[in-house]
């Protein structure tokens, strides 16, 4: 990126964040501030900008994207993104990233405070002696010691929620249908059904994503569960707990506590169930805390803008939550950019416009995730057809625009390399065209492989031509002369044919591009059926 403020591309800061955040950046961007509250000040500072950083409280739904011609990126320096409208920023072409681990540590050593507070009456006690009563009868608490604590949702939080409680020495049990037994056993903890969590624990935590499925999963059905005894703990999002259940409840003492972090409105509205919430004497209540460390918030600044140095260079943001890949295996990660560049080789052979793709990944990769592979591809295939710039996000929209139809197959066959990634269409004249690859070797060597039914094995670099004609001697010697009278390097070559005087494929590797008028003569020279230069951009 160039270092004149000019052409440096703007990163808007619609809320503050912290100096790491900044720094993390780097010398590379205009950084701007705005307040994002202000909604006519953030549209007009959108005008122009190429990434907007937020936390929770500026909103950037289809209004403010319809004042941002440029952007290219919404980061959120947290985890939800309730604030944000991803379906109208996908439709605008526009990626949107957060920070998903960011808080986790945070989140769920609020809960553990929460269960702690409850289970010995701190807030209680603290506001007691604090108004200068001495009674310590009154707040007689509980251990957690050998009591049974139910944990509804087992990921990232979940799972360090139950590794601190196994300190405790708690039974920890959970609810999770898409968890493994196995997982668990790693976990130290033992599956169940809701309905057996809910009858059985002491303390119940829910550590959920918020989605039509699990708002109020928790409610009146589930309390009436429970022991008189038991706690609930919510510091995840406001409305996985039924607010209404949960008061009914607490005041007829079918459950003896709660402790909140979140709320379905917040701050919770006066005269609403969640204010009534807050004057119980048996919840204890904190306001959303749960990312509200020093260190949350410098982790959550300091990742989206790792994530916006990528996004506007083009890269993969593993964090793009309207991206298909999500976080991305170190296996796989190597094949991005080797997927990629057969997606260019695979647009400049190609005659006429594709009309459907499949990205055939066979090998040892068929145990991992390899969806990204799919973007890498179409990313490839569009980024010197199309005048616009080609993201992971928009290169799916491309090819929907286009009417092109885009599948992942995969498979653990493999004859000849451990791995062969495979981009195979049809084109719109009828013609099919496939072109593969692979990494070879401790440096992964990226390979082109085959193309069509013609195996090679040639590393790929930034000039190729590829011609294809019928076998017969003194081709190579019409088309080297050529290029040698020309100047041009030849610094590989690879031929293959199925038979003598079939059709026969070279792929040449150059040291510099040709020019169109001795592309057009070595091609009628040789009589060609297909001649192309492959001009690489870089990946």
């Amino acid at each position: 990126m160039s270092n004149t403020s000019a052409s440096k591309p703007v990163v808007l800061l619609a809320e503050v964040l912290s100096p790491a955040t900044i720094e993390a950046l780097g010398p590379d961007f205009e950084v701007r501030q705005v307040d994002g509250t202000d909604r006519p000040a953030l549209f007009a500072a959108l005008a122009d900008a190429d990434a907007v950083l937020v936390r929770s409280a500026t909103k950037i739904d289809a209004e403010a994207l319809s004042h941002a011609p440029k952007l290219k990126v919404v980061a959120r320096a947290g985890v939800g993104l309730d604030n944000v409208d991803i379906k109208a920023a996908t439709t605008a072409g526009v990626m949107v990233v957060n920070a998903p681990t960011s808080n986790i540590v945070s989140a769920a050593e609020l809960t553990i405070g929460h269960i702690i507070s409850l289970a010995r009456r701190i807030p209680a006690a603290n506001a007691s002696l604090s108004s200068g009563a001495w009674k310590r009868s009154s707040f007689t608490g509980a251990e957690l010691f050998e009591k049974t604590v139910g944990i509804v949702g087992l990921g990232r939080i979940g799972a360090l929620v139950a590794a601190r409680l196994n300190a405790f020495d708690m039974r920890v049990i959970a609810y999770d249908p898409y968890v493994t037994s196995a997982r668990a056993q790693q976990l130290g903890v033992q599956l169940v059904t809701l309905e057996e969590l809910t009858a059985e624990a002491d303390f119940l935590t829910i550590h959920m994503p918020k989605t039509p499925e699990t708002t109020g999963m928790i409610g009146a059905e589930q309390f009436a569960a429970m022991k008189p005894s038991a706690f609930v703990v919510n510091v995840a999002r406001g409305g996985l707990i039924d607010e209404a259940a949960l008061h009914e409840a607490l005041v007829a003492g079918e459950i003896a506590g709660a402790g909140l972090d979140v709320f379905t409105s917040e701050p919770p509205a006066e005269g609403s169930t969640a204010q009534a919430l807050l004057g119980l004497p048996n919840v204890v209540v904190t306001p959303h805390l749960g990312a509200s460390t020093e260190e949350a918030q410098e982790k959550a600044g300091v990742s989206v803008a790792r994530s916006v140095r990528l996004a506007l260079g083009g890269d993969l943001v593993p964090d793009a939550v309207n991206v298909a890949g999500g976080v991305i295996d170190p296996y796989v990660r190597p094949g991005i950019p080797l997927v990629e560049k057969l997606g260019q080789i695979f647009s400049a052979l190609a005659q006429s416009p594709l009309t459907s793709l499949d990205v055939e990944v066979h090998g040892e990769l068929n145990d991992y995730d390899v969806s990204v592979l799919k973007l890498a591809a179409l990313k490839g295939i569009f980024t010197n057809v199309v005048s616009d710039t080609v993201s992971y996000v928009n290169a799916p929209l491309l090819a929907e625009q286009r009417g092109v139809a885009v599948r992942l197959l995969k498979d653990e066959v493999s004859e000849e390399y451990r791995n062969i990634i495979t981009l195979r269409g049809a084109l719109s004249d009828g013609a099919q065209l496939a072109v593969s690859g692979t990494l070879t070797g401790p440096k992964q060597v990226e390979k082109l492989v085959a193309i069509n039914e013609h195996a090679i094995e040639l590393p790929i670099e930034k000039h190729h031509v590829v011609m294809m004609y019928t076998d017969r001697p003194g081709i190579v010697a019409v088309y080297g002369q050529k290029f040698g009278e020309a100047g041009i390097n030849i610094a590989g070559m690879q031929i293959a044919r199925e038979a003598a005087g079939a059709q026969a494929l070279s792929v040449l590797t150059l040291d510099s591009p040709v020019s169109d008028e001795l592309l057009a003569d070595i091609s009628a020279a040789i009589d060609a059926d297909l001649f192309r230069q492959v001009e690489l951009t870089e990946v």
